[in-house]
């Protein structure tokens, strides 16, 4: 069985429902989905062909500073060949700051699934479908 790795940063608890959402469409498609909040990820990127990062936007369309960079940049060498997807939620601004992670990512030789998966504030009933449909997708990936 496929193991994918769903790793993420959440202060409100609307990126970890989205997180949640996202692994039981992995889980519900075959493959085991590991669900790690970044301080209690103590494994190795490389222990995974996919990974799917979540992180909500902090302040000026940032991700969160004080633990998912840190993290982030700790591993981000590690991605080349890697299978991405991207997910977050947010309460301001255009999404500016999932198409500069997007970047990133590329920028590392990551290999993006699709387009970041954003949710407005708590997901609401339409969004946790779009987490779990993207779960599912990614499994199949």
């Amino acid at each position: 069985m496929e193991k994918i790795a769903v790793i993420y940063w959440s202060g409100t608890g609307n990126t970890a429902s989205m997180a949640e959402e996202i692994a039981r469409g992995i889980n519900e498609n075959g493959a085991q989905a590991d669900l790690f909040t970044v301080d209690a990820f103590s494994g190795n990127v490389s222990d995974y062909e996919k990974i799917a990062f979540g992180c909500s936007s902090m302040g000026d369309e940032v991700l969160e500073e004080s633990e998912f960079e840190p993290f982030f940049e700790k591993i981000e060498n590690s991605l080349s060949g890697k299978k991405i997807t991207l997910f977050g939620s947010y309460g301001w601004g255009d999404g500016k700051w999932m198409r500069d992670w997007q970047e990133r990512v590329e920028n590392r030789g990551g290999n993006l699934f699709s387009e970041g998966l954003i949710a407005n504030g708590f997901p609401d009933a339409d969004a946790k479908e779009q987490c779990y449909a993207l779960g599912k997708t990614f499994a199949a990936y």
